[in-house]
């Protein structure tokens, strides 16, 4: 299962494509799109939905993770970013790609063991759960890697009641 994750914003929105196979993830790409700072907010989305578009076409996701909308000082920057999230969303819904999201607490738990868990920690354990020779950088990427190993763990894990029972598919014996 090819899985896309996103950490949303406005300027800079992380991506990380991984291959979850029975547990294993292999990562893919990652990287960051960018949208300059003069644009009004309107070509700014209007660029963010081409982007994405663009990463759903070229890497054909299975599904697609996305951290859920979380601040808790600043609102006009969280506002920003909740209008990112929406055209990512949209993007992801006209295309036909599934969509899952996750609390960074979700994905801290997911990646390190513990809700609660630094930054560092979870950049840390990217890394090694990836196999990769340096910490993955920007910050938004290795975000964005994080909730798709959060989702491959959870889409994977044989608690996932929905997977194995979806309608009634599977031998729930």
């Amino acid at each position: 299962m090819i899985v896309l994750g996103i950490d949303p914003g406005v300027a800079t929105i992380g991506f990380g494509v991984l291959d979850a196979q029975r547990g294993k993830n292999t990562l893919i790409q990652y990287g960051v799109i960018t949208t300059p700072a003069g644009l009004p907010l309107s070509r700014r989305l209007r660029q963010i939905h081409a982007d994405m578009e663009q990463l759903i076409r070229q890497f054909k996701p299975d599904e697609m993770a996305v951290e859920e909308l979380f601040f808790s000082k600043n609102i006009t920057t969280g506002i920003s970013v909740a209008h990112g999230r929406g055209v990512i969303l949209l993007a992801a819904e006209q295309l036909g790609v599934p969509v899952f999201e996750y609390t960074p607490m979700q994905v801290k738990q997911a990646v390190v063991g513990y809700g609660a868990a630094e930054k560092r920690q979870v950049m840390l354990m990217t890394q090694r759960l990836l196999g990769m020779k340096q910490i993955p950088k920007p910050d938004d990427a290795a975000d964005a890697l994080a909730i798709a190993i959060c989702h491959s763990r959870a889409a994977t894990s044989l608690m996932n009641t929905e997977r194995v029972f979806d309608a009634g598919k599977y031998d729930t014996r």
